[in-house]
């Protein structure tokens, strides 16, 4: 099914660091992942068909040129961090397994663009097939029934459009009690509007959502954006039983959005939310007096905001009422300012020694 929340943020705000190594010295079937400093299972099905289709497409080098060394017979050693909340509804999942899957392909040098290598990440988590690329993207339904053509392809990069960016208000970094994954299996399976969304409702948006971009339209892309996620939670709560992502914090910042909306009298924010309670809030530079100054009046206090937020007044005067500034104040936890960056970069900073140890910070 395709998808409309299509910005990739920047890295230096949001990121997961993954390095990827192996050796002929580590034990014979033994691969491993660390995750934030404590083992994680690898045996798990969508970590075993990255991991399978990455060897076999490492050995088909080798197959082909037997001077290569056999990277795809030794065990991988896996180490990654986020900077972020895991498993909170921040889109850990698809960070984790982009950034596993270009870290893997580069260690076994693979010469596969970052839309063959989103045909490998999507079997991870769906949304990471978006990570392996920069900028505004699209994930693409494909044609196949199993869905094997399923991938992602760039709509245009984060140059075409550098004026937008997020305001991320995190209600919770618990782990979710039902996750994207299985949430979403029960939904296809038991949602009657499920059916109507992707038949409809998601191909329109899509379109809209395309045309928003390239026509750097915030007034469209922020409805297709708000609609979209409407749409998606609507879904989650016709599943039986019920799914409900969203809290009363999260709503109570959706009534935050439509005030600054109607206070500017045009869209000039626009919230969406994952499988999760966190909010993120799009806006476009020229607009964060209204959407950054309004929300940092009211959550000061709260950390994570960059230090030149507090010099951000807000230019309109937004009519919150008691309710929505009391559950905003005690509900968001943490502030992450960030806008639309690249997608993985290569880095000196690893987190395996060369012998095998997992490097001390």
């Amino acid at each position: 099914m395709d998808h409309t929340n299509p910005q990739l943020l920047s890295q230096s705000d949001l990121r997961t660091l993954t390095t990827a190594s192996c050796s002929a010295s580590y034990p014979p079937n033994s691969d491993s992942l660390l995750l934030n400093g404590e083992p994680s299972d690898i045996t798990g099905a969508r970590t075993q068909a990255c991991i399978r289709e990455l060897r076999a497409r490492r050995k088909a080098l080798e197959d082909k040129d037997p001077s290569q060394p056999k990277l795809s017979e030794q065990s991988l050693k896996l180490v990654s961090e986020n900077n972020f909340p895991t498993a909170a509804g921040l889109a850990s999942s698809a960070a984790g397994f982009a950034a596993l899957v270009r870290a893997v392909a580069d260690l076994y040098q693979l010469p596969d663009t970052p839309d063959e290598l989103s045909l490998i990440a999507r079997q991870g988590s769906g949304s990471a097939c978006r990570s392996l690329f920069g900028g505004y993207v699209a994930w693409r339904m494909g044609s196949k029934e199993d869905g094997s053509d399923s991938k992602a392809d760039l709509v245009a990069e984060a140059s075409h459009w550098p004026e937008m960016r997020a305001l991320i208000l995190v209600v919770s970094a618990a782990k979710k009690g039902v996750s994207s994954s299985s949430g979403m299996q029960q939904t296809v399976a038991t949602s009657g509007l499920f059916a109507e969304r992707v038949r409809t409702i998601v191909p329109k948006n899509m379109d809209l959502m395309e045309k928003a971009i390239r026509e750097k339209d915030f007034g469209l892309f922020g409805e297709v954006t708000m609609r979209e996620s409407n749409s998606f939670h609507a879904t989650c709560a016709d599943t039986y039983p019920p799914i409900f992502y969203m809290n009363d914090v999260s709503r109570a910042a959706v009534r935050a959005v439509e005030k600054i909306n109607q206070a500017a009298g045009r869209t000039v924010a626009a919230y969406t939310f994952d499988a999760g309670p966190n909010c993120v809030v799009y806006y476009l530079e020229k607009d964060q007096a209204a959407v950054v100054g309004t929300f940092n009046a009211l959550l000061a206090e709260t950390e994570g905001w960059k230090a030149a937020a507090k010099d951000i007044k807000a230019d309109v005067e937004v009519d919150l009422d008691e309710t929505v500034v009391t559950t905003l104040k005690s509900g968001v936890s943490r502030i992450i300012q960030t806008g639309v960056g690249e997608g993985p970069v290569k880095t000196d900073e690893m987190l395996v020694t060369e012998d095998g140890e997992v490097a001390k910070r």
